[in-house]
């Protein structure tokens, strides 16, 4: 593991001397025992370019499906619960929402530390915004409060790819942000995102089903089946799926349940649907015929 030292504000000079020979923290605030700590995270633990040249002592395997989508009743949030570390299942009961305040969201996708602390830290932004404007922060100010943060630490080796939604006084909001800084907004001719390794699973679903003007319960039913898919294709995604709505008067929970179970309500649908389809051709059969012999 990677050994500590602290920064203080004041003390002697050797307990601080002290803290960076032995890593020990000595103060409130720690960071590498090493002279650029921004370095040594490139070096050893760098995300873009993975361990091929094999300097590189971690390599990030990550594992997820989230996704999100706008559409006339607001935002949808749909996302899985499994967390994994290379190809063992770490958690089945992860959290990937991140409830930032009563009408903003977060996602998780990369590592689940640096979602959490840096989304939390986002939550605290946004309260200090309110206390010091007297209104909630938009959408778009919040998301870019976040990627300016990420910005700051570009190759430092965070791993994050979340999504920010709400509503504020533009309406229903959706914004993609990285750990390069990069934001992305959900506009009417791209209205959703999916991060994770069963992203592209996700994407075809909704790329087949997608409808703007869809209602809130056809909307979570879109959400369960694209983390359905995704779940069932990909062995690094799985759990629960928990999906939330987002409306002008904050945001929901809908649902959770086991995929397993999605699964058999889906199979349970596709053989209800086959079985009417066969009733309606065997019907269509026998008028045919019987129209034939009149």
């Amino acid at each position: 593991m990677l050994a500590c030292r602290a920064l203080t504000g004041s003390g002697p000079a050797e307990a601080s001397t002290a803290g960076r020979l032995t890593g020990v923290p000595t103060g409130t605030f720690t960071l590498p025992s090493t002279a650029d700590p921004a370095a040594f995270a490139s070096h050893h633990f760098n995300v873009y370019t993975g361990d091929a040249d094999g300097e590189h002592r971690m390599k990030f395997a990550k594992g997820t499906t989230t996704l999100a989508f706008k559409f006339k009743g607001g935002v949808l949030v749909a996302v899985d619960s499994r967390s994994t570390q290379g190809p063992y299942i770490a958690s089945g009961s992860v959290k990937k929402v991140i409830e930032i305040n009563p009408y903003l969201l977060g996602t998780m996708a990369g590592g689940a530390a640096d979602c959490a602390f840096w989304e939390r830290n986002l939550g605290v932004q946004c309260r200090l915004h309110e206390l010091r404007n007297r209104e909630r922060i938009s959408v778009a100010a919040a998301s870019k409060l976040l990627a300016n943060t990420l910005a700051q630490y570009r190759g430092y080796g965070l791993s994050v790819g979340t999504m920010i939604t709400g509503w504020d006084k533009t309406g229903p909001q959706l914004y993609y942000v990285d750990n390069d800084g990069m934001r992305l907004h959900a506009k009417d001719t791209s209205p959703f995102f999916s991060v994770g390794s069963g992203s592209t699973f996700a994407y075809g679903v909704l790329d087949s089903a997608y409808r703007h003007d869809m209602t809130d319960e056809e909307a979570v039913a879109l959400g369960k089946r694209a983390i359905y898919h995704a779940t069932h294709r990909d062995a690094y995604s799985g759990g629960i799926n928990n999906i939330y709505l987002v409306k002008e008067d904050g945001w929901v929970k809908v649902f959770s349940g086991d995929v397993k179970d999605l699964r058999d309500a889906f199979d349970a649908e596709e053989a209800a649907a086959a079985a009417e389809g066969s009733s309606s051709s065997s019907s269509s059969g026998a008028a045919a015929a019987a129209a034939s012999t009149a």
